[in-house]
Formats: C-alpha cells, structure tokens, sequence
C-alpha cells in the first residue's frame, strides 16, 4: 500500500514538472510580446529567475527603444545577479548606467555592477584581478555618488577588497623571507608598507623589513656586511620612532643587538 502511495506522488510529481515545462516552453514560442513579457514578470516576481531570464533574453532585442525597455533591461540585470553569474550581471548592470544614465535605477546599478565584481572577486590566495576591477569600481561609485545611502557599504566592501590585496602581497613578502631571498623580502615588505601605511599590521612589516635587512647584510661578502648591518639598525630606528608601542619592539631589541655586535665586530677586524 505504501509502495503504490510512492509512486502515485513521483507520478504526481513528474506529470506536474512536464505541464510546467511544458507550459513555459508554450510562453517561449508565443509571438506576443506583451503576454510574454508579463509572464517573464510573473517569473520574476516568483523568484524562478532561470525562466525570467530566458524570457527577457529573448525580448531584449524586440522591446529595444520601446517603453517597457528600461525596466526589463534592469530586471534582466537582476536576474543574472540572482543566478549568482556575477560576470554577466556586471556587465548588464554597467550596460543599465550607459544606455539610461538619467534613470532614477542609474545609481544602483552602478553600484550594483561594482558589487558583482566584488562578489566574483576569488580568495586572497588566488589571482586578484578581479578583487583589482572591483575595487576601482566601487572607488569610482564613492567618488562619484558622494552622498549616497549606499556609502558605508560600498566603503565595507572597498575595505574589504583592499585587506584582501594587503593579505596577498604580506604573504608574498613572507615567502619571500622563508625562502630566503631576504633581498625580495625587504622590498616586498616596503611595497605593502607603502601601500597600506594604516594596516593594523603596520609594525609588523616594518619589523619584517629590519629582519630581512639582517638576514641579508649574515649572507653578504664581507665587503658589504657593515653598510648592510648599518640599514637593518636604520630600519630597527623607524620601527622604535613610528611604532613606539609595538608589541615586536622587544623582539627587535634584542636584534638591534645582535646587529650591533656585529657592526662592532667587523670594524676591530678592519683596525687589526
């Protein structure tokens, strides 16, 4: 008995999925418009985005330059978004702003299509081109919509596009270190230094900088040791003047000595 209920409700089931199909493959080949376009609405309304979006597909071309265009260009951006392709629903959403840049939705769109790119934008480990774009978008949107309501979360996701990148480079830099290219390392330190000067991790690059530049100066000829000890205690300085409270002051006071003993060591060996 429970067996024959079973398979009476997959009956059911795929009777019901076949009249659906089969009824929105009927909207497809219809040759009005109109009914089509409600009922890509209707579509969209129920959230089933995959029809919507075939539907205003097909209108696309045939309501260009009529009435209806614009808000199915927008929900047709929409859709993509929804389907979490997030390529094509940039594009559509930049596309919205150039062919309708005085609609009241210009706005949104923009700062939509810079919120695809983020959201398509990979892990900080992976290539950040994309984290790149979307960052550049969501600047453009800040600059260009000063007092949007939008502005504390386009400035979240910048901040958060832009932790992304310091975290990419950092970890490039410490590669660098434990691989021993200490020369590198310095300058990729300075990089990420310089370009997020604000990071609460500031002190740790600069003390990252002092680290590589001792490193550097143990495995150079002799004829260099001293110059290059001497930049490892100018780095140590900036690390005590700029970040007087750093938790990695100790650390590095311990190799400012190491340092300037052997400063100290290679000048008696020159006086002998």
């Amino acid at each position: 008995m429970q067996f024959h209920f079973r398979s009476l409700l997959y009956l059911s089931l795929i009777v019901v999925l076949f009249s659906s199909c089969g009824g929105f493959e009927k909207i497809r080949k219809s040759n009005d418009v109109n009914y089509k376009l409600t009922k890509a609405n209707e579509y969209f309304d129920k959230k089933q985005y995959q029809h919507a979006n075939e539907l205003y597909k097909e209108l696309m071309p045939v309501m260009k330059s009529t009435r209806n265009y614009e808000a199915l260009f927008y929900k047709y951006a929409y859709t993509f978004y929804y389907l979490k392709d997030y390529v094509e629903a940039s594009y559509y959403f930049k596309n919205f702003t150039e062919y309708f840049p005085i609609s009241k939705d210009a706005e949104e769109c923009e700062f939509m299509s810079a919120v695809c790119l983020y959201k398509y934008a990979p892990k900080y480990s992976l290539d950040q081109t994309n984290t790149v774009k979307s960052l550049e978008a969501l600047q453009s949107y800040v600059n260009r919509y000063p007092k949007s309501t939008r502005m504390a979360e386009a400035n979240k996701y910048i901040d958060e596009s832009r932790k992304k990148l310091e975290v990419k480079q950092a970890d490039a830099a410490k590669l660098y270190y434990n691989i021993s290219q200490f020369k590198a390392a310095t300058v990729a330190y300075k990089s990420v230094l310089r370009n997020y000067p604000e990071s609460p991790n500031a002190d740790l690059y600069q003390y990252m900088i002092m680290r590589a530049m001792y490193k550097y100066a143990r495995v150079s000829i002799a004829e260099k040791q001293e110059e290059r000890f001497s930049n490892a205690i100018s780095a140590y300085n900036e690390l005590k003047d700029s970040y007087p409270h750093s938790s990695y002051l100790a650390d590095a006071n311990k190799l400012y000595t190491e340092v300037d003993n052997n400063i100290k060591k290679i000048r008696n060996e020159q006086h002998k």
